[in-house]
């Protein structure tokens, strides 16, 4: 390799001239790309004072480099004169770096002009696939009830539910755009249809808790769960409130007040004692705060409902009682059966929360005879006394008979 500034020989191993001293210049041994060097000709002949519009001008560029030991000229002629220019290696370099740049830009804003045509194209295409979807279909159903364009928004979700009519998105929806016309009846029509065809369908089950949840109608979900597949209760056991339990057997006949207590986990406890379905908040329905007393003769029916922090109630449970309590033997009646001469009073013996009444004419008493008030007079001649105890109930004891004659 040659010493470009004073022709001396280098070695190949050494980086500077012996000679001048100067550094070597290391070029590759391969061509500059002819384009390149035509382009650096050009812009080189363009920019010194617009000679090159001179048809009298005469430029010729030598170009000195190493690669391959040649030189190359470019040449115009003119009728003006002769000019060279040397072009260096270094800025054959740099003219190609510079176009090697250039066209990276160029690939670089194509490639991103396609990908920007292609996310648009994406974009487009997406939208048209959702806009036909299950969830744009319910979401577009969504918003035309919003608008009020109620037979538009119940075309959307009936369309919807005939794709996938598993599915309880589109039955809610449809439910919404009726109650938003304030037809409860209809919207509830809706899940009732929805699990008559798909009976064994959790999700279209636990839409339609959810429904009666948002319509305050807590009381229709242990119906609607209790008539469930065993598959549905299992999944939706979460809103299967445990019934209360009585402390008390029924079938069991009582001649005693009975006190019966109800007992459930962590909710609270309403019962009814006129057979009716306890209602959280209705007039005859008690919240159980202590046990609750029977003491009235005869059947009486306790109906209770568990209910949880939801305000869901359990299934009602309704069981009969059936007292009844012993009536007191027959009056005790003084005096006893006998003759006698001088004033005497009949007295009946009467125990707390009895009545008693009595008759002189031979006639059994009932609760529509003489009541006793206190002692009475014994009647002259022959009397046939009858007397009987009537309790709170109006049950009646045995008849107590006693035959008086008197004679003063």
């Amino acid at each position: 390799m040659k010493c470009k500034y004073c022709g001396t020989q280098i070695d190949g191993d050494s980086l500077k001239c012996p000679h001048c001293g100067r550094e070597a210049r290391i070029v590759p041994d391969y061509n500059p790309i002819d384009d390149v060097l035509e382009a650096q000709i050009k812009d080189s002949l363009a920019g010194e004072d617009n000679l090159a519009g001179d048809d009298d001008y005469l430029e010729t560029v030598v170009l000195n480099n190493t690669y391959g030991g040649e030189k190359r000229q470019a040449r115009r002629n003119t009728s003006g004169g002769r000019r060279t220019r040397t072009i260096s290696p270094r800025d054959l370099r740099k003219a190609e770096i510079a176009k090697r740049k250039a066209q990276k830009k160029k690939r670089r804003r194509i490639l991103l002009i396609t990908m920007a045509v292609l996310a648009v194209v994406l974009v487009v295409a997406g939208l048209l696939i959702y806009s036909n979807s299950y969830t744009g279909i319910v979401k577009k159903g969504y918003s035309l009830t919003e608008e009020k364009k109620y037979d538009e928004a119940i075309a959307a979700f009936n369309k919807a539910i005939g794709k996938k009519p598993e599915k309880p998105e589109a039955y809610t929806g449809l439910s919404k755009v009726f109650l938003a016309q304030d037809d409860l009846e209809q919207a509830e029509a809706v899940f009732s249809k929805a699990i008559g065809e798909h009976p064994d369908n959790v999700d279209i089950y636990e839409a339609y808790i959810l429904f009666y949840l948002d319509t305050d109608q807590q009381a229709k979900i242990p119906g609607l769960l209790s008539g469930a597949p065993e598959k549905v209760q299992d999944k939706l056991s979460k809103y299967l409130i445990p019934v209360p339990e009585f402390s008390l057997d029924e079938g069991v006949v009582y001649d005693v007040v009975q006190e019966l207590s109800l007992t459930a986990d962590d909710e609270d406890i309403y019962y009814t004692v006129d057979g009716s379905q306890p209602v959280v908040g209705a007039e005859n329905t008690t919240k159980y705060t202590e046990p609750i007393q029977i003491n009235n003769e005869g059947d009486t029916t306790i109906t209770a409902i568990a209910v949880n922090d939801e305000d869901i109630p359990s299934v009602a449970v309704a069981k009969v009682y059936t007292i009844e309590l012993p009536i007191v033997d027959a009056p005790s009646v003084k005096p006893s059966t006998g003759q006698y001469d001088e004033p005497t009073k009949i007295e009946i013996v009467v125990p707390e929360g009895y009545t008693a009444f009595y008759t002189l004419d031979k006639s059994d008493p009932t609760n529509g005879s003489i009541k006793y008030e206190g002692p009475i007079d014994m009647p002259e001649g022959t009397t046939i006394f009858k007397a009987v105890l009537v309790d709170s109930r109006g049950k009646l004891s045995a008849i107590t008979t006693r035959n008086y004659i008197y004679e003063p």
